[in-house]
């Protein structure tokens, strides 16, 4: 089959969205509903590839940034025929030009495979069988079964009420016919505009055969108008991956509560609580397990590791059998040994843990080197900052740090060394030595506590 020129109509306002930001950048998954068209379209290897774009033309260029799209402005929204006709110069004079809508974001490849097959070197509909086709133009075909017309809801007649076929948008044009079809559109129509459904009729006429396929499911064609549609489509997307994930082996206590905004890749054994978010390019190993409520981005978890509810990992990496959390935030950066411990409300930032080490407790590490078998208790806080620059904090291993220990950087805590609770420690801890940095306790007789004034 040759390959397909693709045209993404992108330039809607979206005005039942109440919102300023443009409709097609409206997010599925985390991403704007355009990059999911467009995705779908590279996946057909388009010969070239347009988008016409008009309302808000500026959020969308600097939101969908790919360099092989060829950008048409639409400055005045007058129909989807008009809006192809805009494209018209940026596509080839002969094969096939396939039309997709940039808020119609869960059409599969395999769907437009057979649009573009049903099309051949002339044209094809896509379809839909609804039980409601009120507000949708109705399909209307001839003795032969081929479609002849594409009737827009307001003008149907009572017949053609009827109908229960109904037009999705998408279509699959020849080249060669755009030009003399496009420039004979009209609009005397109950909305003024210049209707691209019309081609249909054109091409009946000029005794083209005009085949069709049928979505295999009604949300592939589905569109959307506002917020109520945005969180429809979310949830069958959603739902989709859910059940991709179950069927690949993962265990999800309830597919209806997990939410992927990127790529979740995992091995075998995999169990995820309820509530957990995953975006960007999150992979798991086998026999993870995550707790409920957990976010995860941009995060590799090797084998046997369990992450307990409520924390959060970002842009980190995570060894095998560890264990994280409750209440623990991995920072970017974070980067952990195998058989380490990361407990409740611990947070770790741009640091690299060893083997065997925990933090349990209530503790801070930042701009760190922990090495193996390094117990820090709780409390612990690495100063790293001084207002202008980060410093690093060097923990050599089996050192023991004590409960409430501040260590302020650049400092070094050397192998075997034990700090003392309380300590504040500026200098190095050397090796294998007990280190005690903290004020004498002393009691003040006869201290009033202030009281407020009545």
């Amino acid at each position: 089959m040759q390959r397909p020129s693709v045209v993404i109509l992108a330039a809607g306002k979206g005005k039942r969205m109440y919102s300023t930001l443009p409709k097609v950048l409206h997010p599925i998954a985390g991403e704007p509903m355009l990059a999911h068209v467009i995705r779908t379209a590279r996946a057909l290897n388009p010969e070239r590839l347009v988008v016409v774009y008009g309302h808000g033309g500026d959020q969308v260029r600097a939101r969908i940034t790919d360099s092989d799209i060829l950008w048409v402005e639409q400055t005045e929204q007058l129909g989807t025929g008009h809006a192809l006709k805009m494209a018209l110069p940026a596509l080839p004079d002969e094969g096939t030009t396939l039309v997709l809508y940039g808020d119609v974001p869960l059409t599969r490849p395999e769907t437009l495979h057979d649009l573009l097959s049903a099309a051949g070197d002339s044209m094809a509909v896509l379809t839909d069988i609804v039980a409601n086709p009120a507000g949708y133009g109705r399909i209307v075909r001839d003795q032969d079964g081929s479609p002849v017309a594409i009737v827009e809801d307001k003008d149907c007649n009572p017949a053609q009420r009827e109908i229960n076929e109904i037009n999705t948008g998408i279509l699959a044009l020849p080249n060669r016919c755009l030009a003399g079809w496009l420039g004979r559109l009209g609009n005397q129509n109950a909305q003024g505009e210049y209707y691209l459904t019309d081609v249909l009729g054109m091409a009946h006429g000029d005794g083209l055969k005009v085949g069709s396929a049928v979505v295999p499911h009604s949300y592939e064609a589905a569109g959307v108008n506002n917020k109520v549609q945005l969180a429809e489509l979310e949830r069958i997307y959603q739902g989709n991956r859910a059940l991709a994930l179950m069927q690949a082996g993962v265990t999800l206590l309830d597919p209806a509560r997990i939410d992927i905004r990127g790529e979740l890749q995992h091995g075998m054994d995999v169990t995820i609580d309820v509530n957990c978010v995953f975006e960007g390019q999150v992979t798991l190993g086998d026999n993870v397990r995550i707790g409920s409520h957990c976010v995860l981005k941009n995060v590799t978890v090797a084998a046997g590791t369990q992450i307990a509810p409520f924390s959060v990992l970002e842009d980190a990496v995570v060894g095998a059998d560890c264990k994280i959390g409750p209440y623990a935030r991995l920072r970017p950066g974070a980067e952990l040994a195998d058989q380490v411990h990361i407990g409740n409300f611990v947070e770790v930032k741009k640091s690299h843990i060893g083997l065997g080490s925990k933090v349990n407790h209530l503790t801070y590490i930042g701009d760190a080197s922990i090495g193996s078998k390094v117990n820090v208790g709780a409390g612990c806080v690495t100063v790293n900052y001084n207002g202008v620059d980060k410093f690093r904090t060097v923990v050599e291993d089996n050192v023991f740090v004590g409960s409430g220990t501040l260590m302020v950087a650049p400092v070094t805590l050397e192998q075997g060394a034990t700090v003392g609770a309380g300590s504040v420690i500026t200098k190095t801890a050397p090796a294998g030595e007990l280190t005690v940095a903290r004020a004498r306790q002393v009691t003040i007789p006869g201290w009033q506590r202030p009281k407020k004034k009545s």
